[in-house]
């Protein structure tokens, strides 16, 4: 079929995935009108550095993804502060909250995530935050002071870059985790145990495989019945997909909006990306939705070339890095099943390669970025290589890369 290269494409959502895509499109040799709608008042901005550079440097400020006048300059329609309210896939619009109506031929969700809450602690005498957006970053970095006691309420990357981040402020910080350690979705039990370490030693209250079930003056009251000082709380226990607008297309359940490797969903000339994106993965061997700046920016390239009639499938494993302390960890594909390899000390630099029935399926490291590279590279090929061979650091794993069958 011949690439339709000037219809109508309304982009849901003005984060990293949407605006990538809007710049892709026009990169790629799209000349019809591309509008990208975003519920933020602010134009598109790079988002790790909220719960990173923002809570760290009183200076640091927003890094936009474009100057504003970049936008208009690459023919594309920027609305911000503006909420869609309603889409209509039988006559192929889109309603505004100020009622404007667009109209589209194709159309994507780039809707991301809200952070999942906790109404209960809201309504308590501890002030409660959450971090989503840069208004959310710069209220937090305010209040975060010498002293100040801070409840952190998820054991996730959010909460413990916060964690890491008050601790630099002088703060006094306890972290609640339900699950029995942190980041178990994520890591194998050794780097968890590290990073757990490292927040120990810096003076983090680590409490693992207990909740918070409610509020009491100055503190927080978990279900061991203890309750926590807390002059602040912080709630980071995961987040849910916006699929309000999805789910009466059908498109939608509670895990996100399904898509296959090019971004299309069910419905025609219905596509989504980013973190609300349900995607199958062949690391995990199930459908999920990946929450990351690394999926939001590729999974955008792979949507963008499949708009403009390109078969270019998004394929790469899903990967993520935190910074906290000296410490810097990234995490690679399915890293908490198979058989686990370790590469590197573990006091120090390391990595963990995860193999399935002798492929590499998944990575971690910390300290380890040279590693980290090639690991991408290997687990995105599910590579075949001996455990023996990945142990000793001795062999190459950019030579083993270099190695791989060329697509």
């Amino acid at each position: 079929m011949p690439a339709v290269m000037d219809d109508r494409i309304v982009i849901l959502g003005a984060g990293q995935a949407g605006a990538r895509l809007a710049e892709a499109l026009r990169d790629g040799g799209h000349t019809g009108p591309v509008t990208l709608v975003g519920a933020e008042a602010h134009p598109p901005y790079e988002r790790p550095q909220l719960s990173k550079e923002m809570l760290l440097d009183p200076g640091a400020s927003l890094t936009p993804i474009k100057p504003v006048a970049g936008w208009g300059m690459a023919g594309i329609r920027l609305l911000t502060g503006m909420a869609a309210t309603g889409v209509d896939a039988a006559s192929r619009s889109v309603t505004l909250a100020d009622g404007q109506v667009l109209r589209w031929d194709r159309l994507v969700f780039a809707t991301g995530t809200r952070p999942r809450r906790l109404p209960l602690l809201e309504a308590g005498p501890v002030p409660v935050l959450y971090l989503r957006t840069v208004e959310d970053a710069l209220d937090l970095r305010r209040r975060l002071r010498p002293g100040l006691r801070l409840a952190v309420l998820g054991g996730g990357v959010i909460g413990l870059e916060v964690a890491a981040a008050a601790m630099k402020q002088g703060c006094s910080v306890d972290l609640v985790e339900a699950a029995p350690r942190l980041l178990s979705r994520a890591v194998p039990p050794l780097v968890a145990g590290r990073l757990s370490a490292r927040h120990a030693l810096a003076g983090v209250g680590l409490h693992v495989g207990r909740q918070a079930v409610g509020m009491a003056d100055g503190g927080v009251i978990l279900d061991d019945g203890r309750v926590l000082p807390a002059d602040l709380v912080l709630i980071g226990i995961g987040v849910e997909p916006c699929i309000d607008l999805a789910l009466p297309l059908g498109i939608a359940d509670a895990d996100g909006i399904r898509v296959d490797a090019q971004g299309r969903t069910a419905q025609p000339g219905i596509f989504a990306i980013g973190d609300v994106a349900s995607q199958w993965s062949r690391w995990h061997g199930r459908w999920s939705r990946v929450e990351t700046w690394a999926n939001a920016q590729n999974q955008a390239l792979a949507t963008a070339a499949s708009l403009l009639g390109r078969d270019q499938p998004h394929a790469d494993a899903p990967w993520f890095w935190s910074d906290q302390y000296d410490l810097t960890l990234q995490a690679c594909g399915d890293a908490t099943t198979g058989e686990m390899v370790v590469r590197g000390d573990p006091q120090g630099a390391f990595a963990t390669i995860h193999l399935v029935d002798g492929h590499i399926n998944g990575a971690t490291s910390i300290n380890a970025p040279g590693d980290m590279a090639a690991l991408r590279r290997l687990v995105t090929a599910r590579a075949a290589i001996a455990a023996d061979q990945l142990a000793d650091p001795g062999f190459h794993l950019r030579r083993a890369v270099a190695a791989l069958p060329k697509s």
